[in-house]
Order: C-alpha cells, then sequence, then structure tokens
C-alpha cells in the first residue's frame, strides 16, 4: 500500500520560512518523479514544484522560483519542500505526489497523493 505522508506545515508570518516534508512507503521511491501541489480555499489545485526520480531535473511555478526549493533523499524516501519569503497568498493546503511518468507539472499524471498539510501566512 503506497502511502506519501506530510508534515511541516503550519503558521508563519509573511516573510518567514517553511520546511515540509513528504514521507513516502510502499513504491520504489527512486522510481518516482515527485511534485508538491496547493489548493487553497475556492481555488483549483496547483503545481508548485516537481523534482525527477535522480533529482536531476527540477520544475518549479513561477510564484515558486527564488523562494522554493525542492529537494529528495532517495536514502530516507523523502522529498522536502523549502519554502522561503512566504506570502500570504502561499496560503493553502499543500499535497506531494508521486509519479512514474516523465517529470510534469499537470497534477493528472500523478499516481499517488497524500493527505495534505495546511500552511497559512500571516500578514
Amino acid at each position: 500500500q503506497v502511502q506519501l505522508v506530510e508534515s511541516g506545515g503550519g503558521l508563519v508570518q509573511a516573510g518567514g520560512s517553511l520546511r515540509l516534508s513528504c514521507a513516502a512507503s510502499g513504491l520504489t521511491f527512486s522510481s518516482y518523479a515527485m511534485g508538491w501541489f496547493r489548493q487553497a480555499p475556492g481555488k483549483e489545485r496547483e503545481f508548485v514544484a516537481a523534482i525527477s526520480w535522480s533529482g536531476g531535473n527540477i520544475l518549479h511555478a513561477d510564484s515558486a522560483k527564488g523562494r522554493f526549493t525542492i529537494i529528495r533523499d532517495n536514502a530516507e524516501n523523502t522529498v522536502y519542500l523549502q519554502m522561503n519569503r512566504l506570502k500570504p497568498e502561499d496560503t493553502a493546503v499543500y499535497y506531494c505526489a508521486a509519479t512514474r511518468r516523465v517529470l510534469t507539472i499537470m497534477a493528472g499524471a500523478y499516481d499517488y497523493w497524500g493527505q495534505g498539510t495546511q500552511v497559512t501566512v500571516s500578514s
């Protein structure tokens, strides 16, 4: 049974930082590209960042470039999202996801999803 478990969310002031973690089990982690998505109330789920199975290729949404960094540790079956200089508009539930397909920003291409972790940025 595949499980993706996010952690690290919380309440932070604008300009602050958070590091989200996603621990994977039940799959060959190093064979999957991993992505982070987010969904704010009343909005559609949107792509944030993704990393290839080796870590050699990375995609970022424009909103994340220069502020968010995605990294993975295949030895620990974990992917991280380091978020710096957070803004109120970053407030959302953040989800990690896994895909056997090529690195992509398309949510529909991801096979497995976590339950999400809430990030709230106060102004």
